[in-house]
């Protein structure tokens, strides 16, 4: 069961809400599906793709933030298969690249299709209850998994990132929150430090720093892409470069533009100019008085994540 209470209130007095899950599986799943993006920062692709010979359906296929592909699978309820069901699919989607970019094309167009990033394919499994022996299989498995709970409170869906696991190409599971220093593989954390050799002591001192100010959510895990770092829990909520010629640690937040205020020089909206990382608002960082001014900024983005 949950551990999460939930109590209305009306006059002074509390009166827990029960948790429950949805009655029927596929209600959960058209839910999701109508509001992936939302919800889970996936663009929603299509629902229960067959896999041919791989004898089955996938209950969701979906792209990410990041152009990562993503499989999708959902359970009303507890069950140890919907782990196993989504890494069959995943073999599959491993052997049909080409279908896969042509179900993007028709729905999101050609430059979403040629963006897509292949590196690390992802899996997230939602269901009302996993194990802890859930959590430690995932762990062993080596492939980029996200264990999501839910629980339903009258008319309102709770989401809980349970276990995530970075994958064949980012850091260790088992750390809390992974550092870009302790990052291994041929991705972005590699590429952002070799950009960091030769550069001033004053840079590499600000990125460590806001390395750390992104890690400190609970739950935070740092994911490196081909060009950048990006920091999310459930959902991306930061990408970080470093420009070491212009002496700047840039970081764009999951901010509406027109809900910030710019400042020229600091902060700039990106959504209309195409961007490595997050499509939002980028901050320019050049000194830890920035990172302290963009505090606000970058907790309106954790909490939207």
């Amino acid at each position: 069961m949950s551990n999460m209470k939930v109590f209305r209130v009306r006059g002074g007095r509390a009166t827990e809400i029960p948790g429950a899950s949805v009655a029927v599986e596929r209600d959960l799943q058209s839910l999701i599906e109508a509001n992936m993006e939302t919800m889970l920062g996936i663009r929603f692709l299509a629902t229960e793709y067959r896999t041919g010979r791989h004898r089955g359906r996938v209950d969701s296929l979906g792209l990410d933030e990041s152009g990562t592909p993503v499989i999708v699978e959902y359970k009303r309820s507890r069950d140890q298969n919907v782990i196993n069901q989504a890494l069959s699919y995943l073999v599959w989607l491993r052997d049909h690249h080409h279908e896969f970019e042509r179900l993007v094309a028709d729905r999101l167009g050609a430059v979403a299709a040629g963006a897509v990033d292949w590196s690390n394919p992802r899996v997230v499994c939602v269901a009302g209850e996993f194990t802890y022996h859930d959590t430690v299989a995932v762990e062993e498995i080596g492939r980029r998994i996200d264990l999501v709970s839910y629980r339903v409170f009258d008319d309102v869906l709770t989401l809980r990132l349970i276990a995530s696991v970075a994958g064949t190409r980012g850091a260790s599971s088992r750390a809390k929150t992974p550092t870009a220093s302790n990052a291994t593989g041929p991705g972005a954390a590699v590429l952002v430090q070799q950009r960091l050799e030769g550069a001033p002591a004053k840079l590499k001192e600000l990125f460590g720093a806001v390395d750390e100010r992104l890690l400190l959510p609970d739950g935070t895990r740092m994911e490196p892409q081909q060009h950048y770092l990006t920091y999310r829990r459930l959902k991306n909520f930061a990408s970080l470069r470093v420009l070491p010629r212009k002496e700047v640690v840039a970081v764009n937040l999951k901010l509406d533009p027109a809900t910030v205020d710019m400042e020229e020089g600091f902060t700039r909206d990106v959504t209309k100019i195409g961007c490595l990382g997050i499509s939002g608002v980028e901050v320019s960082l050049r000194s830890r008085a920035d990172l302290e001014r963009a505090e606000d900024l970058i907790l309106r983005s954790i909490a939207a994540s």
